[in-house]
C-alpha cells in the first residue's frame, strides 16, 4: 500500500499533496515488466495521477492522463479514482536508451519532448472534463505544472521521483504537488518564500532515501509555514476490470459484429492493458452477447 496526505497551511493559503508510491510503482513494473526508464517515466505518471485522483471532490469521479510524445515509449496512460488508486500502462514498455551524461535515466528521451498531456475528469456529468497541454519537457512533473498553469491557471509546483534498482525492481517512488489558494491572488512574498523553498529542496527519491516521510517532505516545501495534515489515505495500484465489464465493451461493438466474431472464432479473449489479465469467451457466450 502506498500513502497520501493531504495538507493546508494554517493561514489557508496554501495546499499540498504528497504520496509514497513505491508500492504502486512496484506493482506497475511486475505487471508490465518495464525497462528502467519506462518503469520511472510511468511511475512519475502513476505518481502524479493518483495525487491528482484524490484532489477531485466526488466520490465516483475519476481522471485519467494521457501523454501522447514523440519518444520511443509511444503513449503513458494512467487513470486514478477519487482517492488516489491509479492504474497504468505504457504503450511501449521495453525501451533502452542511453543515461543522461550525469548517469540519470533519460525520462524525456523515452517520453519525447514534442506531443500532448491529455486530462480526462469524469466528475459524473453529461460529458467529461477535456483539457490539453503541449508537453513542456517530457519529464512529467514540469508538465503536470504546465497543465495547471495553462488549463486550470492555478500556480502550482509538482515534483515527481522513482528511484529503480540495478535488478529493475523499484526502490523509492513518490511526489509532491503544492497549490496556491485563489486568496493568495499575486502575493510576491509569499510566492518569492516558496520559490525559494523549492529551489533548496533535494530530489524527491533522495529525500525518500535518505528516511524522510512525506510528512517531512511537506514541511521542508512549505518552511517556514505552519502546516497542518487535512487526511492520510492509503493508496494502491487497483486494476477495476472485470468479465461483466468487458461484456458491456463487446456489446458497444454491435450485433453484426459479434454475430461474425461468433462464427468464425471459437474464442475470443480479451486482455486487460492495465493488469493483463485474460478474458476468455466462447463462440456460444458471444452468440448470446449478440443476441442481448
Amino acid at each position: 500500500m502506498g500513502k497520501l496526505i493531504r495538507c493546508i497551511t494554517s493561514d489557508g493559503l496554501i495546499m499540498a499533496s504528497a504520496i509514497e508510491s513505491t508500492d504502486i510503482v512496484a506493482k506497475a513494473e511486475q505487471l508490465h515488466k518495464t525497462s528502467a526508464v519506462v518503469t520511472a517515466a510511468l511511475g512519475r505518471l502513476l505518481t502524479a495521477t493518483s495525487l491528482m485522483g484524490n484532489m477531485l471532490k466526488g466520490e465516483k469521479n475519476t481522471i485519467t492522463i494521457k501523454i501522447a510524445g514523440n519518444g520511443p515509449v509511444g503513449s503513458l496512460v494512467a487513470v486514478a479514482d477519487a482517492k488516489g488508486n491509479v492504474r497504468g500502462y505504457a504503450v511501449n514498455p521495453c525501451v533502452e536508451i542511453p543515461l543522461k551524461p550525469n548517469g540519470k535515466l533519460d525520462v524525456s528521451g523515452a517520453v519525447g519532448t514534442d506531443g500532448t498531456l491529455y486530462v480526462i475528469k469524469d466528475l459524473g456529468l453529461k460529458e467529461p472534463y477535456n483539457g490539453f497541454v503541449p508537453l513542456a519537457t517530457g519529464e512529467i512533473a514540469e508538465d503536470i505544472t504546465a497543465y495547471y498553469a495553462i488549463s486550470e491557471q492555478i500556480p502550482t509546483v509538482c515534483a515527481l521521483g522513482v528511484l529503480v534498482n540495478p535488478d529493475l525492481t523499484v526502490k523509492k517512488a513518490g511526489g509532491y504537488i503544492i497549490q496556491l489558494l485563489p486568496a493568495v491572488g499575486n502575493d510576491d512574498n509569499i510566492i518569492s518564500k516558496l520559490e525559494d523553498n523549492i529551489r533548496h529542496i533535494p530530489p524527491v527519491t533522495n529525500m525518500l532515501e535518505g528516511g524522510m516521510s512525506i510528512e517531512d517532505i511537506v514541511n521542508k516545501a512549505l518552511n517556514g509555514w505552519d502546516v497542518e495534515t487535512l487526511y492520510e489515505q492509503e493508496v494502491e495500484y487497483k486494476c477495476t476490470c472485470s468479465k461483466q465489464r468487458v461484456e458491456r465493451a463487446l456489446k458497444s461493438m454491435g450485433k453484426q459484429e459479434l454475430s461474425s466474431m461468433a462464427a468464425e472464432m471459437e474464442e475470443a479473449k480479451v486482455d486487460c492493458q492495465f493488469c493483463n489479465k485474460s478474458y476468455v469467451f466462447s463462440n456460444e457466450e458471444l452468440r448470446v452477447l449478440a443476441g442481448k
